[in-house]
């Protein structure tokens, strides 16, 4: 009875497949004990991907958001019995605007929690194809170290603005790099920034999610990656699980893996949102967290009926 944070459906999201309840059939019938809702938010036209280019307006985007809403809430209630549905969004951070889309969203809609994710710098998207990265990092000044300053400051200024009560894909940055798995060897000005941004997480009770996707992706490690895990862990951070699933077959991918990799870390507990647990802050009507001791969790029958 494991727990994801993090997930997407074709209903509401133009590159995943499947709809919103199948993702949660799905979940229950791999024995999830909490699942999380977090479509994107809805976007200007400057900021559309490109699967919503040619099937959206800006007002379409933010009907479709609006119906997400209603939808998760929906079976939320209706699969009480079997499964615990959070719902929530996942934010991006493209310019200045988008704050007050944010701000928005937050006012209008109840939600359970959110996960603050990065995707863009310079307003170009870095985890969308090599192209787009290779755009971001010209302009960042031509490297992966720079773009790497860069992305962690504009992180930096999310965090900031918004303290979300999760974090998502800390060090999403490295998937189209040139070294994905090198852990950011010998860039002590990225350290510097990660290490600053680290510390921020922790002085607001943030949470970094262990995000099983890099590992689909082809990466060896999931997000974020060992040191980083570890310097969270002596500044006595907290992290959740997530398998960031697109479609029906990701509910769970490589959650075995994840599994290695939280007992690997030395991390001795996760934690998952729980309605019924204290707040994080006022902001949110009803979830707040709970945890699970890292040894009980390996013991769960999930694991050996997902093998």
């Amino acid at each position: 009875m494991p727990y994801s944070h993090h997930s997407h459906s074709g209903q509401f999201c133009g590159h995943a497949t499947g709809t919103l309840e199948e993702m949660v059939q799905q979940a229950v019938s791999k024995g999830f004990h909490t699942f999380s809702l977090t479509e994107h938010i809805p976007r200007p036209v400057e900021d559309f991907y490109p699967e919503e280019e040619l099937s959206h307006t800006e007002e379409s985007l933010a009907k479709l958001f609006e119906d997400f809403t209603h939808e998760a809430v929906r079976l939320r209630d209706a699969y009480s019995s079997k499964i615990k549905i959070i719902v929530g969004f996942e934010t991006e951070w493209i310019r200045p605007s988008t704050l007050v889309l944010i701000e928005n969203l937050l006012a209008k809609y109840e939600f359970d929690f959110f996960m603050g994710s990065l995707h863009h710098v310079h307003t170009i998207p870095i985890d969308f194809d090599k192209a787009s990265y290779e755009r971001a990092r010209a302009k960042a000044g031509g490297t992966d170290e720079r773009l790497f300053e860069d992305y962690f400051d504009s992180q930096y200024e999310m965090l900031q603005a918004l303290q979300p009560p999760v974090v998502g894909h800390f060090d999403l940055i490295r998937l189209l790099s040139d070294k994905p798995d090198a852990e950011f060897e010998g860039f002590k000005e990225v350290w510097v920034r990660i290490h600053r941004n680290l510390e921020y997480i922790k002085s607001y009770g943030g949470i970094l999610e262990l995000n099983s996707s890099a590992l689909r992706k082809g990466l060896a490690q999931p997000y974020p990656c060992l040191t980083i895990c570890q310097a969270f862990l002596h500044m006595g951070g907290r992290f959740t699980m997530s398998d960031d699933s697109h479609s029906i077959d990701q509910v769970g991918t490589n959650y075995g893996r994840l599994l290695d990799f939280i007992q690997k870390t030395g991390m001795e507990e996760v934690w998952y949102a729980d309605r019924d647990a204290p707040r994080h802050t006022s902001r949110f009507a009803h979830a707040g967290f709970s945890s699970i001791i890292v040894e009980e969790l390996a013991q769960l029958p999930f694991w050996a009926a997902n093998s």
